[in-house]
């Protein structure tokens, strides 16, 4: 790094802007990433275009103390904001064939009953064209490389085109329209990588291309490997190693969502495939190390194969968690990963397939309603303190809206132009791409442009019409000193009335959200529907726990169903339930089923819940009596089940302060990486 100052400067201001559009980013296993040496971060997804980056380099610097370079692509290197950046990190742009592409005069089509690997053209020029440039139809639907060039008509590819719009578009009689990007000579870039690498930098790839708002990885692009080989292969000596990073987002392009970035155990590629590369197989030693790469990823990410699949997931955890247990953001990824793990295992089960649909109904049911999962077991109240507490939030709402108006007014300008200008950028990135959904994975980073090169100016001109009106109309005295104080003053205070506002607004919306539920359940038609679905969800409770604890061990040797989470349970405080809550609903929400974060009250937990879930269930159920647990009487069954607990727990304190129980997370990274 040229400029390690200026890097940590830019950084620097650029995290206020991270801090400010995430309420929360976790960062889990750091502990891993060494220190000193040749280090190749690789991270996936790519669900955050620009935002992905800042984020990685951002927490690398605060969790381990390293700089990191990341490649760019040389398009967005040559833009004026984006290059500056870039090359205040230190960032190596990248030359993608896609975005050399031109029009190709002339339309290519294929005959139907020839050979498809011969493209035939009608006003053509192929011989304009190289061997290994890239053929691409019209949005993006196919591209292949060529082959042998024939004629100005004919040319063979190396592939021929099966995706089905493209099969379409040349089949048809009129022919296709076509775009040529040049083959593109990569060695200069590796080049510079490798001879960072043995200075002993850190680079960051995202070895999926680019950026994609898809649920999983794309395959992975033979860049990094090529990278790695090339390096061990002139430099053996080097100690290279790489390390995966999991971009675990959720909602990655809403304001104030919530991101966990996990490190996996670094890899040291073995000698055997640098043996490979150097003695001509390239091929078979570059798709070794790609899958070396892919599966250390798919340990740190969290990877469904549609939106439906991420949707039961979401709702088993919720399920099988206690809801009196409160996970933290990392635990509840860790959580999903196994479940998707079990889940992608045991599919075809019978009874995994049955819950899933069970699953499914049910989430149908709570968006009919439109309430929460953690909300249906909170409806169990009289009807006068279901009305007291409507009442009771109505107010606090209303008090907090009025704290949280102000602000909001004042940085209205910038939040309808960031949502103009993002949609805008993420239609245009959405025709010219062939992976992305809707284009999301633009949204965030526009966003945070737009507020950046907004919020000064903003800021500046209501500090100096401020200064405006207090002169004019002579509200201080010109004689005072204090009116040369008026735009710092200005400065300062809009910017703490904009926070102010965003920390009532995100109160408010959580009380907003939990309004709807306890208006259903003053209306008589609507509460039948709730009992209903509180019963269903009892249900399902006892069907995902019995079928968890029992497939469970089959997939994990170290799983035991008494222990969901570590026995040191503090008690969270009444604002951490409701931040902790919070986080539960965000979570929730990466199935795209419901819209936004939620507040959940800390339930009591119920009989069932202290037997099945308890830590220590063997103590409990020896030391109660028959008599106890048919008395029902549930506040003394929590009272003894919390004396008996911390009694246990003060006695193993005595014997050893730094006792750390074995959970089901078997890794003992979140007590290192804290």
């Amino acid at each position: 790094m040229n400029y390690p100052f200026i890097y940590d400067t830019i950084l620097w201001i650029l995290s206020i802007l991270i801090d400010f559009f995430f309420r929360e980013v976790k960062t889990r296993g750091a502990f891993r990433v060494p220190r000193k040496g040749p280090v190749i971060l690789v991270a996936a997804p790519h669900a955050n275009q620009f935002v992905d980056p800042l984020i990685l380099t951002l927490q690398l610097r605060r969790e381990v103390n390293r700089r990191a370079s990341t490649l760019v692509a040389a398009k967005s290197y040559r833009q004026k904001i984006i290059g500056i950046f870039s090359r205040a990190f230190g960032a190596i742009p990248v030359e993608r064939a896609q975005d050399l592409a031109k029009r190709g005069k002339g339309k290519i089509f294929v005959v139907p009953d020839g050979d498809q690997s011969e493209i035939h053209g009608e006003g053509t020029e192929f011989t304009n064209h190289h061997l290994g440039d890239t053929i691409i139809l019209p949005n993006n639907s196919g591209s292949t490389h060529i082959a042998s060039i024939e004629s100005d008509t004919l040319i063979r590819v190396k592939r021929e085109f099966r995706e089905e719009d493209a099969v379409r578009m040349l089949h048809s009689p009129e022919g296709c329209t076509y775009k040529v990007a040049p083959e593109v000579n990569q060695s200069i870039v590796f080049d510079k990588v490798r001879k960072r690498l043995v200075e002993g930098a850190c680079i960051a790839i995202f070895p999926e291309g680019g950026s994609h708002d898809r649920p999983e990885m794309l395959p992975l692009k033979a860049g990094v490997a090529i990278m790695a080989l090339e390096t061990l292969s002139q430099n053996p000596d080097c100690g290279l190693q790489i390390v995966s990073c999991g971009m675990n987002y959720f909602h990655p392009h809403r304001f104030r969502s919530r991101a966990v970035l996990e490190f996996g155990s670094p890899l040291s590629i073995p000698e055997e495939y640098v043996q490979l590369y150097k003695n001509g197989k390239r091929r078979e030693a570059i798709q070794n190390v790609l899958d070396m790469i892919y599966g250390s990823l798919l340990s740190v990410t969290v990877q469904t194969p549609d939106y439906e699949t991420l949707m039961v997931i979401q709702a088993c955890r919720r399920l099988y968690k206690p809801a009196h247990v409160q996970l933290s953001l990392p635990k509840v990824v860790d959580l999903n990963r196994k479940l998707i793990t079990g889940y992608n295992h045991f599919k075809n089960d019978p009874r995994v397939m049955r819950l899933h649909d069970r699953i499914l109904f049910y989430n149908r049911q709570l968006y009919r309603l439109g309430i929460r999962d953690h909300q249906v077991q909170g409806l169990r109240y009289s009807r006068f303190l279901i009305l007291y507490k409507l009442v009771y939030s109505c107010c606090k709402l209303f008090l907090l809206t009025l704290g949280a108006l102000p602000g909001a007014i004042l940085f209205s300008p910038v939040f309808i132009a960031a949502k103009r200008i993002s949609v805008r950028k993420a239609e245009e990135a959405l025709r010219g791409s062939t992976v992305k959904i809707q284009g999301r994975d633009i949204l965030a980073t526009w966003k945070l442009l737009v507020a950046l090169g907004m919020t000064p100016i903003l800021y500046s001109f209501y500090a100096l019409l401020c200064c405006y009106f207090i002169y004019s109309y002579k509200l201080i005295p010109h004689s005072s000193v204090f009116v040369y104080a008026i735009p710092l003053i200005s400065s300062i205070l809009f910017p703490m009335v904009t926070y102010a506002a965003l920390r009532f607004g995100e109160v408010a919306v959580d009380i907003y959200k939990s309004i709807r539920p306890l208006f259903l359940a003053l209306i008589p038609s609507k509460a039948n529907a709730v009992y209903v679905l509180q019963h269903e969800r009892e249900e399902l409770v006892a069907e995902v726990t019995d079928v968890i604890n029992t497939l469970g061990p089959e997939l994990f040797p170290d799983f035991d169903v008494h222990r969901l989470v570590p026995e040191r349970q503090e008690h969270p405080s009444r604002y951490t339930r409701r931040l902790s809550s919070s986080v539960e609903s965000d979570v929730d929400n990466l199935s795209q089923l419901h819209e936004t974060e939620m507040n959940q009250e800390a339930l009591i937990p119920s009989q069932g819940d202290v037997y099945l879930y308890s830590p220590y269930p063997h103590e409990l159920t020896s030391s109660t009596t028959d008599e106890e647990l048919e008395s029902g009487n549930k506040a003394y069954l929590i009272r003894k089940a919390l004396r008996e607990r911390m009694g246990l727990r003060m006695s193993q304190k005595n014997d050893s302060r730094d006792f750390t129980p074995d959970g089901v997370f078997s890794e003992s990274d979140d007590q290192l990486s804290d």
